[in-house]
């Protein structure tokens, strides 16, 4: 009896393997499609909010049919997505008019100014560079090279088959994130389709706190990259006393790779503080120029004070009470992420993290580990419960 005990429990593992072997290769086989499904159930994320507005809005007394607010939730996403894209591409574009090759061979004929500040160091520091060096040539003779016929005809190449991709790409995210927000529960039943009949209602209350949860964040997110962007416009323009569009583009930049977790932030001040410089001393006369170690020290001021506010502000808001997670908790997860990943796996930290502590939560929540890790685990299910049901 033992014997053919221990045979079953061989074959039950083996069959399991088997499966579990098999799904994993058809979602790497269909990695492009699983993707999709993702960046759609993002998006919807995002759309619910805005569909549950739009419900609210009734014509004698009844609201509008589900597709037409699951239609005119997607026209306001894309509306507000290109609205921003239409009005920062020219912005980014006048940054690379300001930081041109003929404005910095122009004004660095200029005995003091900083561009020949830096060659002569460079000259000393190496002085096989020769006598003269210029690094404003090196510049232009690395863009010639760039911008030759054989490279832009490659290039124009490889934009054409990405575009392709990328439509392909856009329009079945907006296809399926259109039935997504149309019936929030669609999403839902596909997974508690794939689960035990036993587990389908913790499965489906799970889904329900997930998505309380990360629509919270990306919302909080988008909040967040507009007011680091804000913060540093206003600075950037009101003391470092930079133009309109440069001061703009730059906001842009450094708010957008905010997303990224603490690398984001000091990689967007980098880059920020370099650009700043070279907008406004390269094609302003050295005369006019302020002190360049002043000027690099307001700079740096700029964005630290900014992230400050962020770190303090914004990041509490977000990251803690949007998933209702402990600032230590998310910054271990961060590195960890971080070690596994690289910065892909810090985009997607958080929001993963969310799945998988609604998931301990929700199945495993009876567990000693689970309540010591997560001290706040039934408290936390209580609340989102009633949320949901306060939204609802």
């Amino acid at each position: 009896m033992f014997e053919e005990r221990s045979t079953d429990r061989l074959a039950r593992y083996t069959i399991f393997a088997a499966i579990t072997a098999i799904i994993c290769i058809l979602c790497w086989y269909f990695r492009d499609i699983i993707v999709y499904i993702l960046l759609a159930a993002v998006v919807s994320l995002i759309g619910h909010p805005i569909m549950k507005l739009l419900r609210r809005i009734k014509v004698k007394g009844k609201s509008a049919p589900a597709w037409i607010l699951a239609t005119i939730t997607l026209i306001i996403i894309l509306a507000l997505f290109l609205l921003i894209l239409t009005q920062l591409i020219p912005v980014v574009a006048n940054i690379s008019s300001e930081i041109s090759i003929a404005n910095i061979s122009d004004s660095a004929g200029i005995p003091n100014h900083p561009i020949n500040a830096l060659n002569r160091y460079l000259r000393e520091q190496f002085p096989g560079l020769g006598y003269n060096f210029k690094i404003e040539n090196v510049i232009g003779d690395q863009l010639k090279k760039v911008v030759s016929w054989s490279n832009v005809s490659a290039v124009i190449g490889s934009v054409a088959s990405v575009l392709v991709n990328i439509g392909v790409g856009i329009f079945s995210v907006l296809f399926i994130s259109f039935f997504f927000i149309k019936d929030e529960n669609l999403f839902p039943d596909i997974v508690a389709a794939l689960v035990p009949s036993t587990q389908e209602k913790k499965t489906k209350e799970a889904i329900g706190d997930i998505d309380y949860l990360l629509s919270r964040y990306f919302i909080g997110l988008i909040i967040e990259v507009i007011g680091v962007g804000v913060l540093n416009f206003l600075g950037l323009s009101f003391i470092a006393k930079l133009s309109y569009s440069g001061a703009l583009g730059i906001a842009f930049i450094t708010g957008i790779l905010n997303i990224i977790p603490y690398v984001g932030p000091l990689t967007g001040g980098i880059i920020g503080t370099i650009l700043g410089l070279v907008l406004k001393f390269a094609a302003v006369p050295s005369a006019a120029s302020p002190n360049f170690f002043v000027f690099t020290c307001i700079l740096v001021a700029i964005f630290v004070g900014t992230q400050l506010v962020d770190n303090f502000v914004y990041q509490p808001v977000i990251y803690s009470n949007s998933i209702k997670a402990y600032p230590l908790e998310i910054f271990i997860v961060l590195l960890i992420a971080g070690e596994l990943g690289g910065i892909l796996g810090m985009l997607v930290a958080i929001p993963v993290y969310t799945v998988l502590r609604v998931i301990a939560i929700r199945f495993f929540g009876h567990l000693k580990p689970i309540r010591r890790l997560i001290p706040d685990a039934t408290d936390s299910e209580h609340h989102i419960i009633e949320q949901n049901d306060i939204e609802k």
